[in-house]
């Protein structure tokens, strides 16, 4: 791991195939994960290289910032643009709350790109009352839920579901409360309009956290917006779906760039 000090605080990244000739993608995870999140899209089948994925402040092996859920959003967007600015980044892909904070970071900096991916998220990203009240009083209650059916998987191998439940567990329930109540406070339908790079927003097909309609909603809201979904998968298609994952947004910064 790499890491960038900025705002007064360490955000490490990992770097791979610094030297290869394709567009460089940045990979932004989403609540309550890591960049392990994206092993399949940085690795050797990953459809762009170089690649980055990142850890967001509090997460992994990134220092943690002191703000709450109202801030975290703000506070992760910069996050993204140093690392971006850092590995000369032309491609952003975000997943869930990783997609939020991508649309803020390209709101507020001044970020070359090519194209950016949406993935498992939306201009909002209203989170159940009850999970909220999990994320509080009842942790292990809320990471049973997120593994429910439809929700994070929609068929996956239960080694996969194993890893993303040590996953959460490991950042824990004071960040990943903090990512879930920053979503359900995000709202970026009032300046969608001024995105103006190629934009994929795409989802799992049986994905129920965010459904379809949030991503078709983006892609309309976008001026350069397009919509697709990764079959029989849900909320992280990128684990549990890598090789599709990895041709859609492929073909996709391909075509743009």
């Amino acid at each position: 791991m790499e890491t960038i000090l900025h705002d007064g605080r360490e955000t490490a990244y990992r770097l791979v195939d610094a030297a290869a000739s394709g567009p460089t993608a940045l990979y932004v995870h989403g609540s309550g994960g890591t960049h392990v999140a994206w092993g399949h899209q940085y690795g050797p089948s990953g459809p762009t290289h170089p690649a980055a994925a990142l850890d967001l402040s509090g997460h992994g092996h990134s220092e943690e910032v002191a703000v709450g859920p109202d801030g975290a959003i703000g506070a992760y967007a910069a996050d993204v643009a140093a690392v971006a600015r850092t590995v000369d980044a032309d491609v952003l892909v975000g997943s869930s709350l990783g997609g939020a904070v991508v649309q803020r970071a390209v709101n507020e900096y001044t970020l070359d790109l090519s194209a950016l991916v949406l993935f498992g998220t939306g201009a909002r990203l209203p989170v159940a009352e009850q999970l909220r009240a999990w994320l509080d009083s009842d942790f292990e209650r809320a990471v049973e839920f997120l593994h429910g059916p439809d929700r994070l998987f929609h068929e996956t191998d239960p080694r996969t579901v194993a890893r993303s439940r040590e996953q959460i567990q490991a950042v824990g329930q004071r960040s990943t409360r903090r990512d879930f109540l920053a979503c359900h406070g995000f709202d970026s339908r009032d300046w969608l309009a001024d995105i103006d790079v190629p934009t994929l927003a795409a989802c799992g097909e049986h994905d129920t956290l965010t459904p379809p309609s949030y991503h078709e909603e983006l892609a309309e809201s976008i001026p350069h917006g397009e919509f697709a979904v990764v079959p029989d998968s849900a909320h992280l298609a990128m684990l549990e779906r890598p090789a599709a994952f990895n041709d859609l947004v492929g073909d996709f910064v391909a075509s743009v760039t």
